[in-house]
């Protein structure tokens, strides 16, 4: 036979409150030795023995016990109860508050025929034209719109790529450097057309993300419309 573990005086007395608690709201709550077993998935002797005082309570055990019975851990076990509000204490002064959601401002989604009207230097849309709107908190220095991304010119086997359907979120008041990603109008189109802007030793081009789109020089032909600065999916 296993040799009885020495308890302390204040596991023993931990022991006698819970068992005394047991004995009282057993009928009433319609829990056995052996109901208490199948929930904490152990023996009924193994429940008997914390009853009993035989086996000292742990923290899983206790708030298993106190749940079962009704009860807080701090009915049987101050010292248990110490310990689990330590726990949480800790566990609580680790969450940040991040605050209240604060709503962004909302940018149109627009035509690329409409986005080539922006460098024509006349009203591209009225809002009565447009029939969705998105929401960003991106930093925008000047007037902003969205559009969706027609085509594979964007689209990358590795790195960057930004597929057909992407919503690409355009900042008229940013200025192009090498390396961003534009809203171009050619003159001799009536679109926009959306690309990577190289700059190589004064001369600048236009380049797809897609390798299988061919690096279009740029000189006098072209109007940077503005530079997106956000991208996002829709699935549906």
């Amino acid at each position: 036979m296993e040799p009885k573990k020495n308890l302390t005086t204040e596991q023993l007395a931990d022991a006698a409150r819970l068992k005394a608690l047991y004995e009282s709201k057993k009928k009433a709550l319609g829990v056995t030795q052996y109901s208490i077993a199948d929930e904490l998935g152990i023996t009924q002797g193994a429940v008997g023995h914390y009853l009993n005082g035989r086996n000292a309570l742990n923290l899983t055990v206790a708030a298993a016990f106190a749940k079962i019975l009704q009860v807080s851990i701090a009915d049987f076990s101050p010292s248990i109860d110490e310990e689990a509000q330590k726990i949480l204490a800790n566990e609580t002064s680790n969450v940040k508050l991040v605050g209240p959601y604060k709503q962004g401002k909302e940018y149109p989604l627009i035509s690329w025929v409409q986005a080539g009207a922006w460098a024509e230097a006349i009203e591209p849309y009225s809002v009565d034209e447009i029939d969705e709107w998105f929401e960003s908190d991106t930093k925008i220095f000047g007037k902003a719109f969205w559009l969706r991304v027609e085509g594979d010119s964007m689209t990358a086997p590795t790195g960057l790529s930004i597929p057909e359907g992407t919503l690409v979120l355009i900042d008229t008041g940013r200025d192009a450097i090498n390396g961003s990603l534009v809203i171009a109008k050619m003159v001799d189109a009536n679109e926009a057309t959306f690309k990577k802007l190289i700059i190589d030793g004064g001369q600048k081009y236009l380049k797809g993300l897609n390798p299988a789109w061919p690096l279009k020089e740029i000189n006098g032909n072209c109007k940077i419309i503005g530079v997106a600065v956000q991208t996002m999916m829709r699935l549906v």
